[in-house]
């Protein structure tokens, strides 16, 4: 871990990312299997429930993802700043946390699912099967939760390695019961949901045992620190903020969907197709935002200014060679990949005309990925927070502006600058952090 005396290297901040950009590649390979073996029935309603199902549990989930970045903050300042009972407390905190929020979802689910498919409703077939895809996963909700703070107490201590064997166990075990129940055993929808809710759970157990060095100690279960008032304060104050950051965010890309929706069928699909594009670039630079997030957290906890400096370097250098990287093969492979996502000829059309916008995102957008990771790590979310509601303000206003002039390309030109003034406004709030960590 980080000393004073200690710089980062590139071998350290690789050690890091990598296996969190091979963790990241998994996750569209589960999606696939799950829609894959639920098309087989050669029906077209489990696959609308599969995939309704997962979209609503996912959103409910994804309000809870700070505990993942939160916790990756405070855990490695706590590191940083030698402070082992701080760390142990913060996982105990973080576990009860997840399991708390697991539990309240299982008792709210009866409202929380008749309010998804009031907005999003779907014919009674589909709702039907979906019901019960949900009334199956939702008991692992706790497991699901709780990870998001395991996982960041690992990547805290650079154990990523340990979140890519877990991610590969999860996906692995899901993938195999969902060719044994839904193959094999006939049970269709309800067997996806049941491979699902098996590959949490078992993934909350192996998550547990990773983590088994901290129990092995009393630190974990010291009840004063674990409630420290002080500690909760600041815990509770850092995962507001990363919410917030989060909802503006969410905000902005459904609301993106939704001006495209204006355009008709044709440019919404297209669109998103697109958005695709931006999430196979975001595995590449979550990587190494990441990475950023442990060095700099740890660099803040020891009050060293050059450590600190020296991680938020080497992350944004290899942040901006994957950004090339990823905007180089958009270029050449940009046609391939729309084919492979939809046979419609109108949709490939139309996405291969706005294709230029993601080709620049990667580049133009990669500070906002690198620093996002910067101020996790230092736990300086108010600014996250803050930085992100002025984005927001000058998306909706450049959308705004731009949509009556350029219809679709004044959408992208709006998404893009948003991204670029992430990058910027916090750019400008970096040199504070400096001076904290001074």
């Amino acid at each position: 871990m980080q000393t004073k005396a200690e710089l980062p290297g590139h071998a350290r901040v690789l050690k890091i990312a990598v296996p969190i950009v091979l963790s990241n590649v998994t996750v569209p390979i589960l999606g696939a299997v799950d829609t894959g073996v639920v098309g087989q029935m050669g029906l077209a309603a489990p696959i609308g429930a599969v995939g309704i199902g997962a979209i609503i549990l996912s959103a409910l989930y994804w309000m809870f993802g700070f505990l993942r970045m939160g916790t990756t903050g405070l855990a490695s300042q706590a590191i940083g700043a030698g402070e082992q009972g701080e760390l142990a407390a913060l996982l105990t905190r973080a576990l009860m946390i997840g399991g708390g929020a697991g539990v309240a979802l299982i008792l709210l689910q009866m409202p929380l699912f008749w309010l998804a498919f009031h907005f999003a409703p779907a014919s009674a077939e589909v709702e039907g099967m979906a019901r019960d895809y949900l009334q199956i996963r939702i008991w692992s909700a706790p497991a699901a939760i709780a990870l998001f703070g395991i996982i960041g107490w690992l990547i805290a201590q650079e154990r990523t390695r340990a979140v890519l064997l877990l991610q590969l166990w999860m996906n692995g075990v899901n993938i195999l019961l969902d060719l044994v129940f839904v193959l094999q055993f006939g049970w269709g929808v309800s067997g996806v949901a049941l491979a699902t809710f098996i590959a949490e759970w078992s993934g909350l157990a192996l998550g547990l045992w990773l983590c088994r060095g901290i129990f092995a100690t009393p630190a974990w279960r010291h009840w004063a620190q674990v409630f420290d008032r002080a500690r909760l304060r600041v815990m509770a104050a850092v995962n507001g903020d990363i919410l917030i950051r989060s909802l503006l965010l969410e905000a902005m890309l459904v609301s993106f969907m939704f001006f495209g929706a204006g355009f008709g069928d044709e440019v919404l699909a297209a669109n998103q197709v697109l958005l695709q594009f931006l999430v196979i670039a975001s595995y590449g630079l979550d990587g190494f935002a990441f990475a950023a997030e442990t060095l700099v957290g740890q660099a803040m906890g020891a009050r060293n200014r050059a450590g600190l400096r020296q991680a938020a370097r080497l992350a944004g250098f290899w942040t901006a060679v994957t950004a090339v990287l990823a905007a180089a093969g958009f270029a050449l492979t940009g046609g391939w990949i729309i084919d492979l996502m939809t046979t419609a000829t109108e949709v490939r059309d139309t996405a291969r005309l706005y294709m230029p916008w993601l080709v620049a995102l990667p580049v133009l957008g990669c500070g906002a990925f690198l620093l996002d990771g910067v101020f996790i790590g230092a736990t300086a979310t108010r600014d996250m927070r803050n930085m992100m509601a002025l984005c927001f303000v000058i998306y909706a206003v450049a959308a705004a502006a731009f949509v009556p002039l350029w219809g679709n390309h004044g959408l992208w030109a709006a998404l893009l600058l948003a991204f670029v003034a992430r990058g910027v406004t916090l750019g400008l709030r970096y040199p504070a952090l400096e001076a904290r960590a001074a």
